[in-house]
């Protein structure tokens, strides 16, 4: 009775439970930390695993990692989840992690969605893995930095796993059709296009993508010895209209570059249009948002300061809430930098920096604004000469700052649009009096 029970529990299972790779060689993508030679496909293979965290995106492979490690390994490997577990689960793995440390066995315990956790139960853990009673294996979607006990992710090495690209989830695609734990024993045909459609809406999540080719196959045309699925097929599992991406994802780019320009060029009604395009093609407002961002700087910069502050404003917005309902955060936000006015004077800045920085990577820091916390470092003159600004009336100095090759170089040229026109001014005068102030030192 209990056979029976456990085969119809794993027919039952999500395809995207069913297919999950089982080792290194059927894993796909994050080839920056598991390609040949590289430090965590090293420890994994020699058994050498140190605590550590994933950190990245849903459905690109955190937990199937872990479990990897966890077919591989010697020790003990126990699997944690923050959503269903308190102190008093922690506590009692904590006793049989200890117990196992006594008989000479390591204890491996992965904690899913460890930003769950709050501070005292993250403290819970801190005692065994500095004492080396378990090797702890987090993973999140949330900044460790931020999310994390900073004295526990002291101990724990970050793994930062990318979305998978789209080539990357046509791979996972096709291995669930030919893989007898998915579909390889059907016949199920489905073209590269729509593999392709299935990629794209996924916003390299593996799990959303594996799900998406379930419903399409469970919803394809069934024929005499095969099943084939269509693109009506996964337009209707999707909800979306195919148009609106094509397979090889260049429309994606089309579409954020239309955004964009439309917003530059001081156009609000083409930009909203074109963000209605992408979030109703299913684009993840998070990326449409980290876009909006860069252009609050790049093309607004400080013609209007508050831009970025409404942008960043937008993007916590829609990590909050998600879709719909964060699509008229992101619309005030496009429409607002579509009517400010425009600077690029900040790109401008920059690129004209990093010429100059890549060129004289070695051109030495001057010792006037040196850091001097040790006696030898005064010694040799760091920080002789230095000026505190906020001790002068002016609350300025003509102290040069540059190396002395670029003494004279300035990259930050202000426009007249918006406040940055008040802004040039106040520079412009900043400019004139270093300017006479070092005339006059030389006399």
């Amino acid at each position: 009775m209990e056979q029976v029970n456990m085969f119809e529990q794993s027919i039952s299972e999500p395809l995207a439970a069913r297919v999950r790779p089982r080792d290194l060689d059927e894993y796909v993508g994050q080839t920056h930390l598991l390609g040949k030679g590289k430090v965590l496909r090293h420890m994994i293979e020699t058994d050498r695993v140190g605590s550590m965290i994933f950190w990245g995106p849903p459905g690109v492979g955190k937990t199937t990692l872990a479990r990897i490690i966890a077919h591989r390994t010697k020790a003990a490997f126990i699997d944690f989840s923050a959503v269903t577990s308190g102190i008093k689960e922690i506590k009692q793995v904590m006793e049989q992690a200890e117990k196992n440390r006594h008989f000479g066995e390591k204890t491996i315990l992965f904690v899913d969605e460890i930003h769950r956790f709050n501070r005292a139960q993250q403290d819970a853990f801190l005692p065994y893995v500095e004492k080396g009673s378990i090797i702890l294996i987090g993973a999140t979607t949330e900044n460790p930095s931020f999310e994390v006990n900073g004295a526990l992710l002291s101990r724990c090495k970050v793994f930062v796993l990318q979305g998978l690209t789209t080539e990357d989830v046509v791979k996972l695609l096709r291995n669930a059709i030919r893989d007898e734990r998915g579909f390889g024993t059907q016949n199920v045909v489905i073209d590269d296009e729509c593999l392709g459609m299935i990629a794209a809406f996924s916003n390299g999540d593996a799990r959303s993508a594996l799900s998406t080719l379930e419903m399409a196959v469970l919803n394809g045309d069934w024929q005499a010895d095969k099943t084939v699925v269509t693109k009506e097929t996964v337009e209707q599992c999707t909800s979306k209209k195919s148009l609106l991406y094509d397979k090889s994802g260049e429309e994606h780019y089309n579409l954020i570059s239309a955004l964009h320009k439309s917003m530059r060029n001081s156009d609000p009604d083409a930009a909203v249009y074109w963000l209605a395009r992408m979030l109703e093609a299913g684009e993840d407002p998070l990326y449409i948002a980290r876009r909006v961002t860069r252009f609050a700087a790049e093309d607004v910069g400080l013609a209007d300061p508050r831009a970025l502050e409404i942008a960043v404003a937008a993007y916590q917005a829609c990590h909050f809430i998600g879709v719909p309902e964060c699509n008229v955060h992101l619309t005030e936000a496009v429409v607002y930098l579509s009517i400010v006015p425009k600077s690029n004077a900040m790109e401008v800045a920059y690129n004209a920096a990093k010429a100059d920085a890549l060129e004289s990577l070695a051109e030495p820091v001057p010792l006037v604004i040196r850091n001097a916390p040790t006696r030898l470092m005064k010694e040799l003159d760091y920080g002789k000469g230095y000026q505190y600004a906020h001790d002068y009336a002016e609350k300025m100095t003509a102290m040069q700052c540059l190396p002395d090759s670029l003494k004279d170089r300035e990259y930050y040229h202000p426009t007249a649009e918006g406040m940055e026109k008040n802004f040039g001014e106040r520079l412009a005068d900043i400019r004139a009096w270093k300017k006479a102030k070092r005339e006059e030192d030389k006399k």
